[in-house]
């Protein structure tokens, strides 16, 4: 019989819990004021992308910023397929495409059920490729073909699912977590005042619909501002963007919960809190050849921090 000691699964998840997040010392620094709007991804050459400006921008590793492709109605979340495909949500195009490996542009989504998407936001996808992408609508509501704002799934181009509707008041970061055990969503109605501002576990099922039962509460920033992107790393903790450090009233006050990176437990124990001063802390993404260099989008800037461990990326098992 073997003299070590077996660990309870709690005990394990614990331990995971207690390791050091940021490298010791180390504080987010501000890569310049390059557009970066929303949606940093690492890309499997070792780039990261952007949405900024009208465009989709592309980081090299000496820093150097350039127009990957003009998305002249806007781009939001990005994500790198396991074939290293890049896609985006595009919300002035009220779609989600994919960018093919020789420059080409697929429509993945922009109907449901013949109506028009609202203005797709931030997206995720599965170990089967299944992508899943939220599709709230901030600002004017005119043109708005569907009352739901919530989570769909595509398939396949042209084929998807509404996951979540009535569920969640205003859909905006989502994240799929390893194994398709959870789906994560940032519920932000951030600009009505008493809004959700909370951020959402579901229960997954196999054939990728969710279990509308299984809703858990993981944080409520009460009447500040919500959560937005949602990344994981590889010990499964949650790093979420959200806060506010100037208050945007009469919607959302700054007392609480500043602007920054929340790091949760993935069942929602505040880890630590990555200040970042700059307004609106939009989202953040795991990249640099190790995956331990955490991206920070807030207000056009782009951050960076080191990180102990790696994060999870879209492209990589």
């Amino acid at each position: 019989m073997s003299k070590h000691r077996l660990l309870p699964l709690a005990a394990l998840c614990a331990s995971a819990w207690a390791q050091p997040i940021l490298v010791p010392g180390a504080k987010p620094v501000n890569l310049g004021n390059v557009g970066a709007g929303e949606g940093p991804a690492w890309s499997p050459k070792g780039e990261l992308f952007f949405s900024g400006g009208g465009n989709v921008n592309k980081r090299a590793a000496d820093g150097t910023v350039s127009v990957f492709r003009g998305a002249p109605n806007g781009s939001n979340g990005l994500l790198f397929d396991p074939q290293g495909r890049l896609v985006a949500c595009e919300p002035g195009n009220r779609r989600v495409t994919r960018t093919e490996l020789d420059g080409t542009v697929t429509i993945l989504a922009d109907r449901f059920e013949g109506k028009r998407f609202h203005s797709p936001n931030d997206l995720t996808i599965d170990s089967k490729g299944r992508i899943y992408f939220s599709d709230p609508r901030y600002g004017k509501r005119d043109g708005m073909e569907m009352t739901e704002e919530g989570v769909y799934r595509i398939d396949a181009p042209g084929k998807v699912a509404r996951v979540l509707g009535a569920e969640v008041e205003r859909a905006n970061g989502v994240l799929v977590s390893p194994g398709d055990e959870f789906l994560y969503v940032s519920d932000n109605n951030n600009n009505k005042t008493g809004g959700a501002r909370k951020l959402y576990r579901f229960a997954l099922r196999a054939d990728g619909s969710a279990d509308p039962k299984s809703r858990t509460l993981i944080h409520d920033w009460q009447d500040g501002r919500g959560p937005d992107g949602i990344k994981m790393d590889t010990l499964g903790r949650l790093f979420v963007a959200g806060g506010l450090n100037k208050p945007h009233p009469p919607y959302e006050t700054a007392d609480k919960f500043k602007g920054g990176v929340y790091v949760f437990s993935k069942e929602g124990k505040l880890l630590q809190f990555i200040p970042i001063p700059i307004d609106e802390v939009t989202n953040c993404g795991f990249g640099g050849a190790d995956l331990k260099t955490l991206f920070i989008t807030a207000g056009g800037t782009l951050w960076s921090v080191p990180l102990m461990s790696p994060g999870r990326v879209s492209w990589r098992k």
